[in-house]
């Protein structure tokens, strides 16, 4: 009677893999957090507060596993976790843009993505979402467009040749906002929304009745 042999996992193997696991979803999502943490930069205690934590994380991997089950893989993430809360750069709080978000009267900035504006080469864009107007402003906060929300007829989220274009239209005019990268449809996504926030939807004409004749 012949038996077959079963490979079993030893715990050192079955550890590394799941930390390897670990480690490869804790890095999508620090991908999918990115802007996030880039918004986090602007606010001086949230950062720091982010940057302990992060070094605190950083020295558990690097001790614990060190001392429990000899995992060098956990003591190499753990490491670059407590260096890069070291390296991580200041707290940046931008107040150009609230000052102009406030100067315009904004009630929200989202992404614009790049706008090639007539005979000027494409610039990034940010969009200051008025209850009036849509703003169009370059990294300098200079101005490229002015859109009145009033006369948007539509603004539309569609992809394109791997890339997501916001296409407005408004009066006799076409702007389009073109995203790219792995952020690209939800970008483009959330510029689409804020657009429909604030486009005045036309009250549906109710038809009249005729007075009846005696």
């Amino acid at each position: 009677m012949s038996t077959t042999p079963t490979a079993v996992d030893s715990p050192q193997e079955s550890i590394a893999a799941r930390l390897r696991n670990f480690g490869l979803g804790t890095l999508f999502a620090l991908v999918l957090l990115l802007p996030k943490l880039l918004n986090l930069r602007r606010d001086r205690r949230s950062w720091l507060a982010l940057r302990i934590l992060l070094g605190i994380a950083g020295a558990s991997l690097v001790v614990l596993p060190i001392s429990l089950w000899n995992s060098w893989h956990a003591a190499i993430a753990g490491l670059a976790m407590f260096l890069a809360a070291i390296l991580l750069p200041e707290a940046k709080p931008d107040t150009t843009l609230a000052d102009t978000a406030a100067r315009l009267g904004a009630l929200v900035i989202v992404n614009g993505g790049s706008y090639e504006p007539e005979d000027a080469p494409p610039s990034e864009v940010q969009l200051f979402v008025c209850s009036d107007h849509i703003w169009v402003l370059d990294s300098h906060q200079q101005s490229l467009l002015v859109i009145p929300t009033a006369e948007i007829a539509s603004a539309v989220a569609s992809e394109s040749a791997g890339d997501w274009i916001v296409r407005t239209r408004w009066a006799e005019h076409t702007a389009d906002f073109h995203y790219r990268g792995i952020f690209a449809e939800h970008l483009a996504r959330v510029a689409e929304s804020t657009l429909h926030s604030v486009i005045h939807t036309p009250l549906p004409i109710l038809p009249q009745k005729r007075a009846a004749t005696a």
